[in-house]
């Protein structure tokens, strides 16, 4: 239980925070755009746009792998940001490489959800590594809320692109 919190405020923002990383409410899920994506135009980038629905699938893999790995991994080491955190276009994406990366990232929110269903995680509390060197304090709600943020803000980008590419 968050310190500080009765056991009914903690299950309410728990589930709230939950609703937030899951449900359809102010944003589309990914799996709602994933459905009928055209899997032949995952590398094209459309006009005037940085990059393409694999690029942008691959950001939102590694950054909600990365958030993960900052909250569970001793040795944490913060990634370069940009380079490692956008995909380069070495090559082209095969629809096995989008499913393999959709998979990991519902992998990856099932384990965040974990840490949030754990009831010895005081949302309120800094994570461990927010307390290392490379850390500034984080909270357990800021990295949920970030996770949260970052994901309803580029899954709107995936289904914007998703439409000018001709599909939903």
């Amino acid at each position: 239980m968050t310190t500080g919190m009765t056991d009914r405020a903690d299950a309410a923002l728990r589930a709230h925070i939950r609703a937030l990383l899951t449900a359809r409410q102010a944003h589309v899920t990914l799996d709602d755009v994933l459905k009928d994506f055209p899997l032949e135009r995952i590398n094209d980038r459309g006009e005037n746009l940085p990059y393409s629905a694999w690029e942008l699938l691959s950001h939102l893999r590694f950054t909600q792998r990365d958030i993960l790995n900052f909250v569970r991994d001793a040795g944490y080491t913060e990634p370069d940001w940009p380079a490692d955190y956008w995909p380069g276009r070495s090559r082209a994406a095969t629809a096995e490489d989008w499913q393999a990366e959709a998979q990991a990232f519902r992998d990856d929110l099932a384990a965040l959800l974990g840490l949030l269903d754990d009831l010895r995680t005081d949302l309120l509390a800094t994570v461990p590594n927010g307390a290392a060197p490379h850390g500034k304090g984080q909270t357990w709600l800021r990295e949920f809320l970030l996770a949260a943020d970052h994901n309803a803000y580029h899954v709107g980008q995936l289904l914007l692109l998703k439409r000018r590419l001709g599909s939903g």
